[in-house]
């Protein structure tokens, strides 16, 4: 019987699944729990962009870390992509939904995030027991 996508953990695709749904989940879990934080404590929102920058930073590379331990080979490839995919995500959605033109901030992010996502892929792919 043929292996499907989703049967195996073997196909070049699942890890490209588990490595998005973990950066979106993560995001969306570390975003509602700096709303809250900053709705009941005195948190300034001066420090909204660092916080942010955090979330993005850890979200990417526990990605990247993820699909690196579930690929084969090529971990830092795997996690990278990752990392970009993410940023276009965020590039179309801030297109279409916000109609923003295209600066070089995020290609900048876009760069980074390919980094951090590397890094991650390449820690993952050692943490692996194959």
């Amino acid at each position: 019987m043929k292996a499907t996508i989703f049967h195996s953990n073997r196909t070049v695709l699942n890890p490209w699944i588990i490595g998005q749904s973990v950066i979106w989940s993560s995001v969306l879990i570390l975003s509602l729990g700096t709303a809250v934080i900053l709705r009941y404590t005195d948190l300034e929102t001066s420090s909204l962009p660092w916080i942010t920058f955090l979330i993005n930073a850890s979200s990417i590379f526990t990605g990247g870390l993820i699909s690196g331990k579930r690929t084969e080979r090529n971990g830092w490839i795997m996690g990278g992509i990752q990392g970009i995919l993410y940023t276009l995500i965020l590039m179309i959605i801030g297109f279409l939904a916000f109609d923003t033109s295209l600066r070089v901030e995020p290609l900048i992010f876009g760069v980074c995030s390919f980094g951090l996502g590397a890094l991650g892929g390449m820690i993952g792919i050692n943490l692996s027991k194959r």
